[in-house]
């Protein structure tokens, strides 16, 4: 065997896997993604809004809808966030548009009852606390596909790690887009826009 047909067939073998990986990343992955976001949101979760509404799977229907999975005790990306949702509501009720329907869903119900998730919202127009028992929490983190993990603290105390995302849904309960965190106002307010126009 010569060095050229050696070359050849070690190129052939090594073009296989990488037409594979091709293939995997521009045609079935965003297929498996787009299935996935298809049933986001979905499920038998059944929890409690600070609205004294109950909040399910049904909740995301009958208009465009923000979800946001955070903590009271958060040190950083909840208050952050809130703060962005706040300036988000103030830019559509400067336009003479509606406000964005929005849930703040707690990933730590041992602490959060919905008294004191109401509390912490309460502040930010528009924005519905939402907390549950545990194992109901944990289905609508399963349902959302979103991440939440206790994180232990010296002295016995916890903090919680989680997603730092909002997820936007058309009136139909459809999982439209993310917005991430801290995006830039323009860019955030062009996907509600987009959104609330559907």
């Amino acid at each position: 065997m010569t060095g050229r047909t050696m070359t050849a067939i070690i190129a052939g073998g090594l073009a296989a896997p990488a037409l594979l990986a091709v293939a995997w990343f521009t045609l079935l992955a965003p297929k498996l993604d787009e299935e996935a976001a298809i049933d986001l949101g979905h499920g038998d979760y059944a929890l409690q809004g600070t609205d004294g509404q109950p909040f399910t799977e049904d909740t995301l229907r009958g208009a465009p809808t923000a979800v946001f999975f955070g903590f009271a005790h958060c040190p950083e990306v909840c208050p952050t966030t809130l703060g962005d949702i706040d300036l988000w509501q103030a830019e559509l009720v400067e336009a003479g548009e509606a406000p964005l329907r929005t849930y703040f869903v707690t990933v730590d119900p041992e602490r959060d009852t919905v008294e004191m998730i109401g509390d912490y919202v309460g502040w930010v127009p528009g924005v519905v606390g939402v907390s549950g028992t545990r194992e109901e929490i944990d289905k609508a983190i399963r349902a959302f596909r979103v991440f939440a993990a206790k994180v232990p603290l010296e002295g016995g105390d916890y903090t919680m790690d989680h997603s730092a995302f909002v997820l936007l849904f058309d009136d139909r309960g459809n999982f439209f887009e993310p917005i991430r965190y801290q995006e830039e106002l323009e860019s955030a307010m062009a996907k509600i826009r987009r959104v609330m126009a559907m």
